[in-house]
């Protein structure tokens, strides 16, 4: 975690500020806000926002969409699977909430440098407030090996306030697409 009064760079605060934009993008079509984006040599090269509600796909989180708008660009251009792990290997992910469990395994798999976040995911954080997906561990392959991936640096607290802010206007506002309760709650049951 970035410490309260720990600068960040003027190019950290620049990217997160436009992960922030998905965030809001996703925000004002009533999809959880978080936004990410993915920089290579200095450059976003991928963006997403969360479209979980819009896919009806619980799995296109904002990284997950970048990752795959990231990987088609580089398979269109024709870059072999080894030329793709060694470009995601310089890349760094920007993203307004610490990546859930499903995405730091991805990310760890995928063998990404580094990643910024804002605000910790309390209830599913996988680098560091739940689980620690972000430090080296060992990754099954196809060969039914097992290898050990190398992990990613994982920085948090990167304009949390903001990205805080976004989370609360969203679930006070209530989400109209979140799924009807099929049973009545305990508090509401009769004994």
């Amino acid at each position: 975690m970035a410490s309260p009064g720990e600068e960040c760079s003027t190019e950290t605060l620049a990217f997160m500020e436009l992960a922030l934009e998905q965030a809001k993008s996703a925000l004002s079509i009533l999809e959880v806000p978080i936004g990410c984006v993915i920089v290579g040599d200095g450059k976003v090269v991928a963006s997403g926002r969360n479209r979980t509600t819009e896919t009806r796909n619980a799995t296109r989180h904002a990284e997950m969409e970048a990752i795959d708008i990231l990987l088609e660009q580089w398979q269109k251009s024709g870059l072999s699977p080894s030329e793709v792990a060694e470009r995601f290997s310089k890349c760094i992910l920007y993203v307004t909430c610490e990546p859930c469990i499903m995405c730091a395994a991805a990310l760890t798999i995928l063998g990404i440098k580094e990643v910024y976040y804002g605000c910790a995911n309390d209830k599913f954080g996988g680098c560091g407030s739940i689980l620690s997906l972000h430090l080296s561990s060992p990754v099954p392959c196809n060969s039914g090996e097992v290898q050990s991936s190398k992990g990613f640096k994982s920085t948090g607290g990167i304009m949390a306030s903001e990205a805080i802010f976004l989370l609360r206007t969203f679930y006070e506002q209530g989400n109209p697409n979140a799924p009807k309760p099929h049973r009545p709650l305990a508090a509401q049951a009769g004994h």
